[in-house]
């Protein structure tokens, strides 16, 4: 597998949001998803005297990434661990808090180009999605053993998919016939399901329900929820955290937790604000930064990259 494929996306501005942290000797910087290491490896040059952290639940892109990442020796240590387990790992590495972290969200280009994994509605392979494959349920068994109305729910929440309930019916009276187990016959089953209307416009009809199912298989959101938070308690004063996503769900959570953080927290009216409520985050980008044109023409899969990013600028709140 060549790794000339994978572009990181908005590679350099990620860097330069993350710079003024990481300058100094001893910084450490966890990329929360190491992926093929093209961030990671970035990082590294950029900084000299930092070490880097990564964080991968694909045992495959750890393997690829070590590779990758073996000329800078120890400056690079590599765990196999979900991103919600950062306080965890630190614990165990005895780092009791770093100057910057890196969340890329989304598919690797990894496991979207690897066609036996499953992720890609546009080549047909085993309905699997897991970025652990040691563990977990895969997307087959999710489409097989769900009831009903927990796979509308599934395909409404995640999928934002608007015809959840026709996708459904379809699912239940095929997986009667015959269990699922590949993805040409669920985007088949998916384009026979959809009004004309919608397959006209918005891509490849399968594209929603394919996120929707990869968002359960590997319980990305929840996995989120947790992770952004534990992520900037890890930051020492002065850190900072960048985040990229690639779907409004994603970038809504960052934004939640991001914003809350930038917040003053005291009751209204108070004269004088007192030193717990003040906020211990400044946002470091105006919204969400979008990739710019001419990213997005080098590497399509920029194009739905939202970034935003925030520095910690106080202990918590007590």
């Amino acid at each position: 597998m060549s790794q000339t494929r994978h572009v990181p996306v908005m590679l350099q501005r990620c860097v330069d949001l993350l710079a003024p942290a990481l300058a100094e000797p001893g910084a450490v910087v966890v990329d929360c998803t190491l992926g093929l290491g093209g961030h990671g490896e970035a990082l590294l040059g950029a900084f000299p005297a930092a070490r880097l952290i990564g964080l991968d639940r694909d045992t495959e892109a750890l393997k690829l990434a070590g590779e990758r990442l073996a000329p800078y020796g120890d400056r690079a240590t590599l765990v196999h661990a979900v991103y919600d387990e950062l306080p965890d790992v630190l614990g165990r590495l005895g780092i009791p808090r770093v100057q910057g972290v890196l969340f890329d969200l989304g598919v690797s280009s990894m496991q979207l180009d690897e066609a036996d994994r499953g992720f890609a509605y546009a080549q047909d392979a085993p309905l699997d999605m897991r970025m652990d494959q040691t563990t977990g349920i895969s997307a087959a068994e999710v489409l097989n053993t769900y009831p009903p109305g927990e796979l509308v729910r599934i395909l409404r929440a995640y999928g934002e998919e608007k015809f959840a309930k026709k996708i459904v019916d379809a699912v239940v009276k095929g997986r009667a016939k015959e269990p699922f187990s590949n993805s040409a016959r669920l985007v088949e089953l998916i384009r026979e399901a959809l009004p004309q209307a919608a397959k006209r416009t918005g891509g490849n009809p399968a594209k929603r329900t394919f996120q929707a199912l990869r968002i359960e298989v590997n319980g990305e959101l929840s996995v989120l929820e947790r992770a952004i938070p534990a992520a900037v308690s890890t930051l020492s004063v002065g850190g900072r955290i960048a985040v990229l996503s690639y779907h409004s769900l994603e970038d809504r959570l960052v934004k939640q937790v991001l914003t809350a953080g930038a917040a003053i927290t005291a009751p209204r009216g108070l004269p004088v604000v007192p030193e717990q409520y003040q906020p211990r985050l400044k946002l470091l980008t105006r919204g969400a930064e979008l990739p710019t044109e001419t990213e997005i023409g080098e590497n399509r899969r920029a194009a739905p990259a939202r970034l935003r990013g925030a520095e910690r600028i106080r202990e918590a709140n007590t």
